[in-house]
């Protein structure tokens, strides 16, 4: 039991000492705030916009959709009471209706907004990975750390350089 206990510290201490080997040569580390450089990115600006802008259309159709049924619904309300038996129940089963055809159609609206919104994001992640390699390879870093970084000084902080290469490669296509 001693001789494994010596054997991990020995393996320990060599370890450490490869790793201050590494740093006292001037390892060049950067970090990098993917969310921040997602948020403020042009290109995903721009992908929010253009899906924006592709649904609005069919997001106008869901707002008309659920202003006719609160009509039918306010009409019940009021008139219900004066309104013949079959009448008010003929009312009472459209209001079911629309508002079971509303949900559908607003379950179907947020999936597929959801499912162009995945596929956007993930053209621009790719892009985003694709942006932090070439700013690590043209400032020198040797590792660049992102998504799960605890902290990260504003000095080794790349996220802005990335945002202005991203804006850049936008402005150049």
């Amino acid at each position: 039991m001693r001789n494994i206990k010596v054997a991990l510290l020995v393996t320990l201490l060599l370890s450490l000492s490869g790793i201050n080997s590494v740093l006292a040569e001037g390892l060049k580390i950067g970090a990098v705030n993917t969310m921040r450089v997602l948020e403020k990115s042009p290109q995903a600006l721009s992908a929010d916009a253009l899906i924006k802008k592709e649904f609005s259309s069919r997001d106008r159709a869901l707002v008309a959709q659920q202003k006719k049924t609160k009509t039918m619904e306010d009409r019940l309300a009021k008139d219900g009471a004066i309104m013949s038996e079959p009448e008010r129940k003929k009312l009472e089963r459209d209001i079911v209706n629309a508002r079971r055809d509303l949900k559908r159609d607003q379950d179907e609206f947020r999936e597929d907004v959801n499912f162009r919104f995945n596929e956007e994001r993930t053209k621009i992640q790719k892009e985003i990975f694709d942006s932090i390699q070439a700013v690590a390879k043209a400032n020198g870093y040797d590792l660049v750390l992102f998504d799960g970084v605890a902290y990260a000084s504003p000095k080794v902080d790349l996220s802005e350089m990335v945002i202005n290469y991203l804006k850049e490669k936008k402005q150049g296509k």
